[in-house]
Order: structure tokens, then sequence, then C-alpha cells
């Protein structure tokens, strides 16, 4: 990545130039011939600054301040994943104990590799294939991968959006549906809906009313026509944000970012004063110490990392490309790691505090309903009242007071004892019952705010917040996947995007069919996973062992002013991509030893059972995984046997308003080693030959003569450069 620097030359006019530029330029220093600024001989250096920031502002569309960059890269960091998935890994992996592995594996592996994604996305300007291509022709497969996994990601996202949108509307009402079981009335017979009754309102309206689910992938059931109209009401709110692409987006961030934390705000507050809410709190952050070894946790963490940070989708470098190149990317970095982390921390407290709450009344049912069964057995003699502790007052029975009892009785009744059906009714049981991703957000919460004073305002706030953060995370994805493809194919951004919203919402219709919620469990456990840590470690050995560690410490400091920290360098030399190889051996050890499965409902039982993916499904979701990760070595391949041009014979030139335009191909090779005689970066998409050696900040062309330091010409043209590398 040589240093930027400025170009000379007079003012041509706009009549049409018939020159041949390898004559015109057979004399001169290595030029950036996508870049070349033609200004006045003689004029100021800040008019030559002008003329590059006049055309850099128009090739490339750029954010209209750094708090909307911010937000940007905000919004797509935080989603969806921050509010039930780090919660649900905290309760699952030690409570505070998790945070631990989770802040190690940020600091060594997150931070680093999120700097190094926003500064190669930020210099070179591009999406993820150019960048990849610029960087390292043979591995420009990376770009390519991460658009795949975009989509793979975005097709199962907003899916999960579309189920928000549905809770959303369903909220705008009083009492919240969900709140109590149906009742089926056969004539003047009245009859509780026995699959609700056997598990819980909240728990039957989100697996039959809203999913209505199938017992196992294999029924498909059809389409649900209520959430395929929520599904396409979610790819509109996403199309109509991205379809302009940063100018319409940008402006959706200012809310989409913002709004969820006024609402967790509220949440917080709401939820301190909550009975119990102490009890969850306590309760998530009591370290349980043996799980801090246990490599499990380690993997979960440093997947948690990658999807927080959005590392590997490209949404990353697709956001940072449109930044001026002396934007302080070092900072941006930190920030966003620092606020990520914080906003994951708090949910987990919102969560928390809310579920100690909806434990301490589970829990006094559990010992209203097992008080009711002591009884009866005491009225029909099972029981002796002299078990009963003197100070027990049924009609005011504490927990304290429960747990004292049903210790007696255990004591006494040892051998008879599990027949009478009693259950210890233990705070600690509640707390510890783990619900994963959606069960948290959908059965869990919900069920907690029917226990709130007018519950439907926090519904309403709590799913609508859940779009808002889904929608950020969307925009994100989206740029991953349109970035990359609009930079290299030069395809109509509106036409492309809104063709990609389409595409993707047919696609949608496998998540919206009756047994669409287990292709979401395929989809988001198991077919991004391995691809995004390939993808990651890849990145990282691009960089710091192909580009070189050195050479991009040094541009940095140009670009940056100041030199980034030496932690950076051996992060990115040694440290992350031990781990992540580490990482990426434990994940397939992993899909080896526990083969992939998913949570099935089974409607007769009203009850979850774990099922195996059956063979079709295991097939499918390996092919999932080929795909992704083949481009990389197709890439390779064909670069590495030349079966894939890399562009090193087209050039782009032409002349308006001192600005050269014009497209001349296939130059003979004589002229080509006339024109330049050594490596010169380029901004197409394509890579430049590896042939040509790298010239370095403050080398000097071979062609440069002392007696004419401006050239034939009488114009001197200076690297204007992009970054790039060879293998």
């Amino acid at each position: 990545m040589p240093k930027n620097s400025k170009v000379t030359q007079r003012e041509h006019s706009n009549e049409h130039v018939t020159e041949s530029v390898a004559d015109l330029l057979a004399l001169e220093e290595p030029v950036d011939y996508k870049q070349s600024v033609l200004n006045v001989a003689g004029e100021t250096g800040g008019k030559q600054k002008a003329a590059e920031e006049e055309l850099d502002a128009e090739d490339r569309p750029a954010w209209n301040s750094k708090l909307q960059y911010i937000l940007a890269q905000i919004g797509f960091s935080v989603g969806l994943g921050n509010i039930w998935r780090f919660p649900y890994l905290c309760q699952k992996n030690g409570g505070g104990a998790y945070l631990v592995p989770y802040l190690v594996l940020l600091i060594i592996i997150g931070i680093p590799l999120f700097f190094l994604e926003l500064a190669v996305g930020q210099r070179i300007r591009r999406g993820s294939i150019g960048v990849w291509h610029y960087v390292c022709p043979r591995l420009g497969g990376i770009g390519f991968s991460s658009c795949i996994v975009c989509l793979f990601v975005g097709l199962y996202y907003n899916v999960i959006i579309g189920w928000s949108v549905f809770y959303f509307f369903k909220s705008f009402q009083y009492p919240l549906p969900w709140s109590e079981c149906p009742v089926i009335r056969n004539g003047t017979v009245a009859v509780v809906e026995p699959e609700c009754e056997k598990s819980s309102a909240t728990t039957y309206f989100w697996y039959r009313e809203a999913l209505d689910i199938s017992n196992s992938i294999s029924e498909s059931g059809g389409l649900n026509w209520k959430m395929t109209l929520c599904l396409l009401v979610a790819w509109s709110i996403v199309g109509m944000a991205v379809v302009k692409g940063i100018q319409s987006s940008g402006k959706v961030m200012y809310f989409s970012s913002l709004f969820p934390y006024v609402v967790l705000a509220c949440f917080l507050v709401r939820g301190l004063l909550l009975r119990g809410a102490v009890d969850g709190i306590l309760h998530m952050f009591t370290p349980k110490l043996d799980k801090m070894l246990d490599p499990q946790v380690w993997r979960e963490a440093a997947t948690q990392v990658f999807f927080a940070l959005g590392l590997g989708f490209g949404g990353v470098i697709a956001f940072s490309s449109y930044n001026k190149q002396d934007n302080n990317c070092h900072f941006d970095a930190a920030l966003v790691s620092f606020i990520n982390f914080f906003t994951s921390v708090l949910a987990t407290l919102v969560v928390f505090a809310v579920l100690g709450f909806k434990a301490n009344i589970m829990n006094e049912k559990c010992v209203v309903e097992n008080a009711e069964k002591i009884l009866g057995y005491l009225n029909s003699n099972v029981l002796s009242r002299d078990l009963i502790p003197p100070h027990v007052n049924f009609s005011h029975l504490t927990t304290k007071d429960y747990s004292e009892m049903y210790n007696v009785i255990m004591t006494v009744k040892e051998k008879q004892f599990s027949a009478l059906g009693l259950d210890p009714c233990l705070l600690e049981d509640e707390l510890d019952k783990s619900v994963q991703g959606t069960g948290l957000a959908f059965i869990a919460f919900t069920e907690a705010m029917t226990h709130f004073p007018a519950s439907p305002f926090w519904s309403v706030m709590f799913f609508l917040m859940l779009i808002n953060l889904g929608l950020g995370s969307m925009i994100g994805t989206m740029a991953g996947i349109t970035t990359p493809i609009i930079d290299t194919f030069k395809v109509p951004k509106e036409i492309f995007t809104v063709g990609c919203c389409v595409f993707a919402f047919f696609v949608g219709l496998l998540f919206v069919q009756r047994s669409g919620n287990y292709f979401v469990t395929m989809f988001d456990d198991y077919s991004a996973t391995l691809p995004l840590t390939v993808i990651v470690i890849l990145e990282n050995i691009a960089v710091a062992w192909i580009y070189g560690t050195k050479k991009f410490m040094q541009e940095l400091t140009e670009m940056l002013g100041f030199r980034p920290y030496r932690f950076y360098f051996y992060m990115w030399k040694f440290v992350s991509p031990l781990f992540m190889a580490v990482l990426t051996t434990a994940s397939i050890i992993q899909l080896g030893v526990s083969p992939p499965g998913y949570s099935a409902w089974i409607k007769e039982k009203a009850a979850e059972r774990y099922l195996y993916f059956p063979n079709w499904a295991m097939a499918l979701l390996i092919t999932l995984i080929a795909v992704a990760i083949l481009p990389i070595p197709v890439v390779f391949i064909l670069r590495h046997f030349h079966l894939l041009s890399d562009g090193s014979n087209t050039l782009s030139v032409s002349y308006k308003k001192g600005r050269m335009m014009k497209d001349i191909s296939n130059l003979e090779e004589n002229d080509e080693t006339r024109f330049i005689l050594s490596k010169v970066p380029s901004e197409a998409p394509s890579p430049m030959p590896t042939h040509r050696s790298y010239l370095g900040p403050g080398s000097t062309s071979p062609l440069e003569t002392s007696g004419n330091p401006n050239g034939r010409y009488g114009s001197g043209y200076l690297l204007a450069s992009t970054p790039e590398s060879e293998l």
C-alpha cells in the first residue's frame, strides 16, 4: 500500500485525445492510472489536494458525519445476539465467570481483527471482494465467501425481524394475547386447550399461534401465511432502508441505533424496581469458576465475539470504505468494541432483572400448588398433621415455611416421598432454567411482561426495540452483499438492491413453513459459524503473513498520522492466528463428536425434544458450509494456474476536465514495459500483475531522470495509489 501522492499536469480541454497513452507516459513515474488528476502546472498544493478530494468524492459516496458512521457500525455490531444470545451464554457458562474468557478473546482477537477490517476498508475504499483482491489476488475468494455468508445470515435474520413484527402488532391489545390459555367451548362445556395447559400460555402462543410449528423438520406443513406476510413487511422495511445505499441507510441509523438504548434504559429502571430483580442479577454475576477451564466455553465465547463485532461478514469493511482516508479508525475500533460489550452487559442486567422477577413469581406459584397438594394429603389422612410445623399458616405460606415443611415430610416419608409428587420449589432452580435464543425473547421475556403494570406498553416497546436492532444488523449485512458486488461489477445500485431483497424474500419462504423454525436453527447455529471462522483467519493471514505486518503498520502510520500500538503487531502476527486455528479445529471436532440437531416441539406432549438432523438435512447443511467456503480454493486455483485473468493488461484512462478516464486494453508487452516497470496499485477491482515489484514510501521510479524531473511533457506523476499485494 504505497503512500498517496499528488499528481500534477497541465489542464486539458474536453476535446477527444488520440495520443497513445503508452507514448505519453513512457518516461514518467509509475502512476495510478485510475486516479490521475491533471492540474495546471504551478498550482498550489491546496488546489492539488482539492482536485484529489473532488475526484474521490465523485467516485464514492461518503458518510454525512462521523456520528452517522459510528452509529452505522454500532447498529451493525449490536444486534439481536446481544439481547438474547449473550445473556443465555452467561447463564449457561458460569454467570460472571463467562465474562473472563469473553473479555480475553475480545482483546486478543475481537478488537485487533475489527481494527484490521476497519483499516483495510478505509485504506482501499472498496467492499470485501475488492479489498482482498488488492491485498492478495489469490485469496480474492475471501470476499465472495463473505458475500455468501451474509446472504445465508440475512435470509434467516430477517425472518426473526418478521417474528418481531408479528408480536409488535399483537401487543396493541389488553390483556396481551399470550397472557392466558385459550378456552375451547363445546356447547356448554368449556375446556382449556390441552397443549397450552400442559405447557404455558406464552409457550403455547409462540409455538402454536405464531409459528404453528410441526413436530419435526421433515414435516413441512406448508406455509404459515401470517409469518409470510410479516416476512414481506420485514423485507420491505429493509429494502427501503438500503435502496439508496448509505444515503438512505445512514439516516435510518440515527433512530435504529439509538432507540434500543432508550428502551434498554427504561427496562433497566423498571426491572430494578421489580420484586426479585436483585436475585436474578446476583445469580447471573455469581461466578462458577470451574466453567472458566471448559474448552467449550472458550469456543462459544470466541464465536460470540465474531458475531457480536460482525467479523468476516464484510459489513465492517463496506461501512469503513465510505470514510475519509485520514479518519481515526484506530479509535473507532476501540470505541465500537467497548459500546458493543457495554450493550451486552446492559442487556444481560435487564434480562436477569426481569427473569429474577419471573423466577420469584413462578416459585410462589409452585409453593401455592404444592401447598394445595399437602392440604389434600392432610385431609385424606395420607399425611399426619404432626408433620406440619406449628408456626406454618397455609393462608400466608412463605417460601421459607414451605421449604421447612418439605424437608420434614421428605425425611419422615422417605420411602413414600416420590409418590407424593411434591416439588422443592427452589428459586435457584427457576433461575438455572436456561432459555436459548428466540425462546428467551418470545417465551421467557414475554411471560415476564404479562405481569408488568401497563404490559401492552412494555411489550410494544420491547418488540419495537427488537425490530430496530435487527434492522441495524440487516443494513450492515446487506452492505456486505451489495457494496462489494456493486464495486466489482458496476451494476446499478437501486436495481441490484431491490433484486436482492426480492430474491431473499422468495428464498426466505423456506423459513416461514411450519417447519421453518428448525431451518432457522440450522442456519443460525451451524451454516455460518465454520465459514466465518475460516474467513476471519484467512483475512488475518493475508494481511499479517502475505502482505506483511510491518508494511501494513507502516502504511497505517501514514494513513492515520501516528503509529498504532505495537500490541496490534503481535496480535495480528502471532496470537490471533494461533487462537483462531485452535477455534477452527475445535469447531470441526465439535461437529464430528456431537452430530448437529435441533429442539423440536412435540404437539401431543406439549414439550421440547432434542432431535438429530435427518440425512437429507445433514447433506443440506454440509452443502451450505461447502458453498460458503468454496470460492476461496476456487479463486486460488484459478489464479495460481493463470486460468483467471488478474487484469494486468487492462488500463482505464481518459481526459475530462483534467482527468484521465479512457479505456485502453491489451497493451503490447513492450508498451506495457515502457509504461510501468514497477508494481502500481490500481483502483480497479482486479489485482495487478504479480511480477511487478513494490515501491515503498520514498522509492524512486527507475524511469525518473535527474535532468527532467517533470518528464517529457513537463508534468510530474506521483503515486496516488491503493494497496495491493502479491502471493
